[in-house]
């Protein structure tokens, strides 16, 4: 790595180098140490976590510890807005729902799109973000803790946090139309996104179809938005 980045005339500082082992391997995974002696570095022994502009990577990038960080920031956030109510009332119900909405739900869902997409597994995180909605349920109507999880969300009007991540998803898949037909998500789309733009090398539309069964990811997800029901539509017309 140090010969290729000294090609383009580039120079590691080893102090500010930061190297983190992903496997998505399903048995254990006990990466060795790094030894960078030779290079004039230390011996860098693997962490299980690493935290980088926000995201919290974990070494199979299940994203569980981000899930768990976020969470638990929504809930202290809940706990500081009591102190946004007076001595003499408190807020009201309508006043928390949009606290929620605009200042608790953004933070428990920061960038979702790295551990919700296609083929991934959604138990843990969804468990975690349902017991966080259903404390803001509580908080909202002041209610009892031994009050049933989904009958408190629907007095509260809350929606269902699975069905709002399926919202925001969709948002996000859809902006990609709002997007420069040179940008990088819209290159490795199939070629029918591109409009007098050269293909991509890893283009989608190249795979091998054992390739296209087993690749999952956002991208993935965002091409099967855009163009499945284009050929659902295609292919009714056919039959008819």
């Amino acid at each position: 790595m140090t010969f290729l980045l000294k090609k383009f005339g580039l120079v590691i500082e080893h102090s500010k180098t930061e190297v983190f082992y992903f496997s998505r391997s399903h048995g254990t995974f006990n990466p060795p140490p790094l030894d960078l002696t030779t290079l004039g570095g230390s011996i860098l022994w693997p962490r299980n976590m690493w935290q980088y502009l926000g995201f919290i990577y974990d070494r199979k990038l299940t994203f569980w510890q981000h899930v768990d960080f976020y969470a638990n920031k929504a809930i202290l956030t809940i706990k500081c807005m009591k102190m946004l109510g007076n001595l003499t009332r408190g807020l009201i119900l309508t006043q928390k729902k949009l606290l929620y909405r605009y200042h608790i739900l953004p933070i428990a869902l920061y960038s979702f799109q790295i551990w919700y997409y296609n083929k991934a597994s959604l138990s843990y995180p969804l468990k975690v973000l349902r017991s966080m909605q259903w404390r803001v349920a509580l908080w909202i109507l002041e209610a009892f803790w031994t009050s049933p999880s989904s009958g408190i969300e629907a007095i509260a009007s809350l929606i269902s946090i699975y069905l709002h991540i399926q919202k925001l998803n969709g948002k996000f898949h859809l902006r990609t139309h709002s997007l420069l037909t040179n940008h990088i998500t819209r290159l490795l789309l199939e070629a029918r996104s591109l409009v007098n733009t050269k293909a991509h090398w890893y283009l989608l539309e190249w795979l091998i179809p054992k390739q296209w069964l087993k690749i999952k990811g956002p991208i993935m997800d965002i091409n099967n938005m855009l163009w499945q029901p284009l050929v659902t539509k295609t292919n009714n017309y056919t039959r008819q």
